[in-house]
C-alpha cells in the first residue's frame, strides 16, 4: 500500500513538471507583433536643424515599448533615385540619428541600406533628410532593421533564452511562414513584442497585435 502511494506521488510530480515545462515552452509563449513602418530616430543636433533650435517632439501616440512614442513630426527622405515624404519621427531623441526603412524603400530611394541591428550604424549609407526648418545630409545611419523580439529577462530566464540569440518564429495564418534568424533583445526596460517591417508583414499577411510563437 505504501509503495503504491509513493508511485502515485511520483507520477503526479511527473505530470505537474510536464505541465509546467509545457506552459513555459517556446511553443506556448504568445508574443504580440508590432509592424514597423519606415521611421527615423533623431539626435538633438539633427532635431534642431530639421525642426528649429530647441524644438521638442510632439507626442502623437505611445508605443508598446516603455517610454517610446510616435511623434507628430515627419521628414522627407531624399535618395539618389527618389524621395519618400511624411516619414514619421519616433521619440524620445537618441544619441545618434538612425533611419529605418524597408528593402522596398531602398529601391525607391536608391540607397543600399544593409540589414542591421538597431544602433549598429558603422559603415551604413547616409541619406538626405528635409524638415520644415531645414535639411541635413547624413553620412551614415540608414538601415533595414533586423527582425527582432523584445523580451523581459524574467521570461527569457524561464525559457532558457539569451540576449543576442537567434530563434525561428512561426507567424501568420493563410500565408503563414517561419521566419528564421529572429534576434532576441533582452532587457528589463523592454516589453514583450516582436518587431517586423512592412515588407515582412505583408508577405505573411499579419497585422499589429496578432501573435507569434518561437519554435526554436
Amino acid at each position: 500500500m505504501s509503495t503504491l502511494n509513493i508511485t502515485n506521488e511520483e507520477e503526479l510530480i511527473k505530470i505537474i513538471t510536464k505541465l509546467v515545462i509545457e506552459a513555459l515552452s517556446n511553443k506556448n509563449l504568445v508574443i504580440p507583433i508590432g509592424v514597423s513602418n519606415r521611421h527615423v530616430h533623431l539626435c538633438r543636433s539633427d532635431m534642431d536643424l530639421l525642426f528649429g533650435t530647441d524644438s521638442q517632439l510632439t507626442k502623437m501616440k505611445a508605443l508598446k515599448q516603455p517610454g517610446q512614442f510616435a511623434a507628430e513630426e515627419v521628414v522627407t527622405l531624399m535618395g539618389p533615385k527618389g524621395q519618400i515624404e511624411k516619414v514619421r519621427v519616433l521619440g524620445p531623441l537618441r544619441e545618434q540619428t538612425q533611419i529605418e526603412i524597408s528593402l522596398s524603400d531602398t529601391y525607391v530611394l536608391g540607397v543600399k541600406a544593409p540589414i542591421r541591428e538597431s544602433g549598429k550604424l558603422e559603415g551604413t549609407p547616409g541619406i538626405e533628410m528635409i524638415g520644415p526648418k531645414g535639411g541635413i545630409i547624413k553620412s551614415q545611419g540608414t538601415i533595414v532593421a533586423s527582425r527582432h523580439i523584445h523580451m523581459p529577462p524574467n521570461i527569457a530566464l524561464k525559457l532558457g533564452l539569451k540576449d543576442g540569440e537567434l530563434v525561428d518564429v512561426e507567424l501568420g495564418k493563410e500565408r503563414g511562414a517561419v521566419l528564421k534568424n529572429v534576434l532576441l533583445r533582452i532587457s528589463d526596460k523592454d516589453a514583450l513584442e516582436m518587431h517586423i517591417d512592412m515588407d515582412e508583414a505583408n508577405a505573411v499577411n499579419v497585422k499589429n497585435n496578432e501573435s507569434v510563437r518561437i519554435i526554436k
